[in-house]
């Protein structure tokens, strides 16, 4: 089957209306964001967005800041819900079985990318209190080899602030995203050459992250 270029057309209507009306005014008014960067961003074609993660306000930012609509997983449960999964599949989300994440969360990745998505991939797996990378894993890397997609990388700076002490009310706190340079892919599935590509993505995330406000 053909690689598309672009996302289907009914996501690409869902994400902007989602996008001006709810995330972006939120990012821009609320928590007076700011993004540097967007420049670098592929306007078409699949691309690997892979990013820190501190906070589960991080994926719709991300998908915001990128200004095109970011793949992410989400639960196999959240698929069987009438109205959920519909918009949620819309939105560009993808299915993850329990117990078997990476093979399944690989396989469901590709599939998005041969659909021209953007795919979402936090470098750690799981959020982080200072929004660093301190154990990052090989699944952006093996996914972007298999695929042949650039990697983009992404800080999302002060997002771990955002529900201090499990609040349940967002504070108002200032973020900063920023996007580095697309990193080609690994040229194949080697593990050495993973792990290459994973430290230069980690320690790029890292640079933009330490410019702060």
């Amino acid at each position: 089957m053909a690689s598309r270029d672009r996302e289907p057309f009914a996501s690409l209507l869902l994400y902007y209306l989602f996008k001006w009306t709810v995330v972006n005014p939120t990012f821009r008014l609320y928590f007076r964001g700011r993004v540097e960067g967007a420049q670098h961003v592929p306007k078409q074609g699949p691309l690997l967005v892979v990013a820190n993660h501190a906070s589960d306000f991080d994926p719709p930012l991300l998908s915001n800041c990128v200004r095109r609509p970011v793949s992410f997983m989400a639960k196999e449960e959240l698929f069987n819900v009438p109205v959920l999964a519909p918009a949620i599949r819309l939105y560009g989300a993808y299915p993850v079985k329990r117990g078997s994440a990476d093979r399944s969360a690989i396989r469901e990745a590709l599939k998005q990318l041969e659909q021209g998505w953007a795919v979402g991939v936090f470098l750690q797996g799981t959020r982080t209190l200072d929004g660093r990378i301190p154990n990052p894993k090989l699944g952006a890397a093996l996914i972007a080899a298999k695929a042949q997609a650039p990697l983009l990388p992404v800080s999302l700076w002060g997002t771990q602030r955002i529900l201090p002490n499990d609040s349940k009310l967002p504070r108002s706190q200032p973020l900063t995203v920023r996007i580095g340079k697309p990193i080609p892919p690994p040229v194949k599935t080697d593990k050495s050459l993973l792990w290459e590509t994973t430290e230069q993505c980690t320690e790029a995330i890292h640079q933009l992250h330490d410019l702060g406000r």
